[in-house]
């Protein structure tokens, strides 16, 4: 929804949240749960969307009339889609996802068609003079990346990918940008690697990069790299760097307290972990399960854990508590500047919280007014 005219700000929701790999699924999701967000928020104005589509729903996408039937959908429901989450290619859902994410990644073809094919069903979907964003794996998973030929691979797709929205742009006016979204132990990990990779390599690639490709910065991952939403986004913006989208959610916190943070560890999703000890050091863990298992969390200091957490929720109990405070004034007074147009909330492990809340709409409902407190 617009949330604010001048400069112009979306909020939506991640529709990530809801389980479905197929477009059938999807779109089931948009009709029984997006359209009841809707009623409930904005009953009398257009809401947007924030879809999850992964590579099958994106094939039937492919179809002209399936497209043309959602552009009917969104237009007699007062929706209309301004972003898509083109992380996940694959199942998101249901069964052991962890690194898998990741793949196919940037040095592939697959990826790149792919987000291509992304590009083009927003640029059909967008209303007319409104920008577009799709956010997208941050390259790929740092192990993965062991030569010189990953790194030109995957720059020679990211420019590709740009290269190929501005023929977007030129030919049908849709200005569409992509967001590769930093994540701990990802190949783009911390705010620093984004902006080298972005000066050495995407930027050599000329203006269509500079104006096409930028990055996704997702709340979460950055609390669990004790680091603070206001200063990376001044850090990005200050090195020429595009912000389309700002996911917004927290992190799980504690201060060494493993017998509680054992109830968060699950199959599904990576857990990545990051400790701070009183002098500074850090301590990292790929997943959450390792971190247990080592035996030194209750020495490590405070520990951050990358599992989103609901926007509303401060104090978890039994010594934990998330990084909602993290996101401050000083953080939605540069949001509401204009330079990052698209917020989404994100909190896809809805599914796999410990105490989760009954209901999926209430739960989103109040991310939403969290966030509309704010902006």
């Amino acid at each position: 929804m617009l949330v604010q005219q001048q400069p112009p700000l979306h909020l939506t929701y991640c529709l990530n949240i809801h389980p479905g790999e197929s477009w059938a699924e999807n779109f089931r999701g948009i009709h029984q749960h997006a359209l009841e967000v809707k009623n409930r928020v904005c009953p009398d104005r257009p809401f947007g969307l924030g879809l999850r589509l992964g590579r099958a729903a994106a094939d039937a996408l492919a179809a002209p009339a399936r497209r043309h039937h959602l552009r009917d959908f969104l237009r007699d429901h007062g929706l209309y889609v301004f972003t898509i989450n083109g992380f996940p290619y694959g199942q998101f859902h249901g069964g052991p996802v962890k690194e898998r994410v990741y793949s196919p990644d940037w040095r592939t073809p697959e990826r790149l068609h792919y987000t291509n094919l992304l590009a083009d069903i927003l640029a059909d979907l967008l209303p007319e003079g409104m920008p577009g964003s799709i956010s997208t794996v941050p390259g790929s998973w740092k192990p993965w990346i062991r030569h010189e030929s990953d790194l030109k691979s995957m720059t020679a797709s990211l420019t590709a990918c740009a290269q190929y929205l501005a023929g977007i742009r030129t030919r049908e006016g849709a200005d569409i940008a992509l967001a590769l979204e930093p994540e701990p132990g990802c190949f783009l990990d911390v705010p620093s690697e984004a902006v080298r990779f972005f000066r050495e390599h995407l930027f050599p690639g000329g203006a269509e990069v500079q104006r096409h490709v930028g990055i996704c910065m997702d709340a979460c991952h950055v609390a669990v790299q004790f680091e603070q939403p206001a200063a990376v986004l001044a850090q990005l913006l200050a090195a020429g760097i595009r912000v389309p989208k700002v996911q917004l959610s927290s992190a799980l916190e504690a201060d060494g307290s493993a017998s509680a943070l054992k109830d968060f560890s699950e199959p599904v999703y990576l857990h990545q972990v990051r400790a701070r000890a009183a002098n500074g050091a850090m301590t990292s863990w790929t997943d959450l399960p390792l971190a247990l298992a080592s035996g030194k969390l209750e020495k490590a200091g405070m520990v951050r854990v990358h599992f989103h957490m609901p926007l509303y929720m401060s104090d978890v109990g039994e010594g934990l508590r998330t990084t909602s405070s993290a996101m401050d004034d000083a953080f939605f007074r540069r949001l509401k500047s204009g330079e990052c147009p698209h917020l989404e909330i994100e909190t896809y492990t809805f599914d796999v919280l410990p105490d989760k809340p009954p209901n999926v709409v209430d739960h989103i409902v109040r991310e939403l007014e969290w966030v509309l407190q704010r902006v």
